[in-house]
């Protein structure tokens, strides 16, 4: 048995030696019995270690011990996953715990750095798998399947700096669930999000937030904001790193390590720091350049439609808890379009005269969609808004941020149609 030469001699000895002794009395003397056993292996493997006083037994970094007690909490948690996963009809699937570096390196791009290599074996350079998606890829391709519905429950190795009271280790277990193939759009996408709420209602975990994106919307961004198209993949890396990193943090790698300009990273932060679900993406529609990118568009109308089917699953966009508002402003003033600073003052100076309590961002040419999304998040129910149209017309936008209503008044009307809208509140 190729097992046995894994232990040294000494070890094999005291354990035979144990194994030959008649048959201990009791049970609790066969504990002792064992016991000993598993001392004589653990001192006989232990010896060479005797001359370094700083040995210490411990699991290697990133990576923990499951306890029997934490082995039932986390079979109850993949039985009532994989369960979900059942229920909509997928199959499982298993691949080995380490693919050809090549797949690997191939696909991960930056991240591959994170991977672990195995020392050759046999001519074959070997990397512990880093996720479950790029092993599923490869089987799809190498058994020219073309539609797949599948699961797949497994460890993964990534070799970054754990950090193991945020839960970051190198070594965890991922559950994954894709949709492999070709079909109408956001269908499938609809049902992986359905998937996700099921799970995690059913863990009770209590309120949760979904992110969603979509890399067409991104790369229509970075078009706009003028991102040459070789550092697309480079610069969304970068973004990706906005859950675990501060903007500021993130600007500075995009700039100093990506080799972006100040002023286009810059105008980047003016998207992607706006989050909001289907209102956000009705703003982006409104935006004046990035309604003129093609990819942006398909992207933006793609996202319309997946909330549209969120819906209908009964998964809506809802506010988890109530918004502590930190300012009483009733008012906001905005324009959509440049050299509008002076009309802004006006409009705020009047309504400041009038009682009511007003502001707006002390920018000359800030864009709608960061006004509009700053209303969102302050609270703010009420929004001024003052373009070309409406001076050369003589009218003012108000628009309601809750319902995203818009009417034209008379600009001699402001003060009184917001302060009787304000008195209905």
């Amino acid at each position: 048995m190729p097992q046995l030469r894994l232990l040294p001699r000494r070890a094999w000895a005291a354990l035979l030696s144990q194994l030959l002794r008649p048959p201990c009395a009791s049970s609790s003397g066969a504990v002792h019995c064992h016991s000993q056993v598993a001392k004589a292996v653990l001192t006989s493997q232990l010896k060479p270690h005797q001359d370094k006083p700083n040995f210490i037994i411990k699991t290697p970094k990133g990576t923990r011990d499951l306890s029997p007690q934490q082995m039932v909490v986390r079979e109850k948690i993949l039985d009532l996953v994989v369960s979900c996963f059942k229920r909509h009809g997928a199959k499982g699937l298993d691949t080995p715990a380490f693919e050809l570096k090549e797949v690997l390196t191939e696909k991960y791009g930056e991240d591959s750095g994170l991977i672990y290599d195995l020392k050759d074996q046999g001519g074959e350079l070997l990397s512990l798998r880093y996720d479950l998606t790029v092993p599923f890829a490869r089987y799809l391709a190498m058994n020219k399947v073309k539609r797949m519905k599948r699961y797949h429950v497994g460890k993964v190795w990534r070799r970054e700096s754990p950090t193991m009271v945020q839960g970051r280790y190198r070594e965890f277990c991922q559950c994954d669930f894709d949709i492999a193939g070709q079909f109408d759009p956001m269908i499938p996408d609809a049902e992986c999000l359905k998937i996700m709420c099921e799970i995690l209602n059913g863990l009770q975990l209590g309120d949760f937030l979904i992110k969603v994106n979509d890399r067409r919307i991104m790369d229509g961004m970075f078009a706009v904001c003028g991102v040459p198209e070789s550092k697309f993949r480079a610069v969304g890396s970068s973004i990706d790193k906005l859950d675990k990193m501060s903007w500021k943090d993130v600007r500075h790698e995009m700039v100093a390590k990506k080799g972006l300009a100040p002023e286009v990273a810059d105008q980047i932060g003016d998207y992607v720091q706006c989050h909001g679900g289907v209102t956000l993406v009705e703003q982006m529609f409104q935006d004046p350049r990035l309604s003129q990118n093609k990819q942006a568009l398909e992207g933006l109308e793609d996202l319309k439609l997946l909330f549209e089917y969120l819906t209908l699953f009964g998964i809506s966009e809802k506010t988890l808890g109530e918004r502590v508002r930190t300012t009483e402003t009733q008012v906001f003033v905005a324009t959509p379009q440049k050299n509008f600073l002076q009309e802004r003052l006006k409009l705020i100076a009047e309504l400041w005269d009038a009682g009511i309590k007003a502001e707006m961002l002390y920018k000359n040419n800030p864009k709608l969609l960061t006004q509009l999304h700053y209303c969102e998040n302050m609270g703010i129910p009420l929004v001024v808004i003052i373009g070309e149209q409406e001076l050369k017309e003589g009218v003012i936008k108000l628009r309601s941020v809750a319902s995203r209503e818009e009417v034209a008044i008379k600009r001699e009307n402001l003060v009184a149609e917001v302060q009787k809208r304000l008195s209905k509140s």
